[in-house]
């Protein structure tokens, strides 16, 4: 199954992820449920998760973790509405 590009990602409250995908569909990820362990629970101190940046077509922090693009699409929801909106 194909999954859309993201293109741009903004850290968040509540260890939230705000990513825009090519054609401009805007969607959160809720990152909270990934925070833990000691590879992803690095992630819990806020100035790491921060550091959240497109590389290769997903979602990277820092230190190398990652998140697998059809999960980062699939288990996000959509942004209804100018600023951050209501998720559908």
């Amino acid at each position: 199954m194909l999954y859309p590009i993201p293109i741009a990602v903004k850290p968040i409250e509540d260890f939230q992820l705000l990513v825009t995908f090519e054609g401009g569909e805007k969607r959160i990820y809720d990152a909270k449920p990934l925070i833990k362990g000691d590879w992803f629970g690095q992630l819990r101190d806020i100035s790491k998760f921060n550091t959240a940046k497109i590389v290769s077509n997903t979602v990277e922090w820092a230190d190398g973790q990652d998140i697998a693009p059809d999960e980062l699409y699939f288990a996000s929801k959509r942004v209804i509405g100018l600023g951050y909106g209501a998720p559908k």
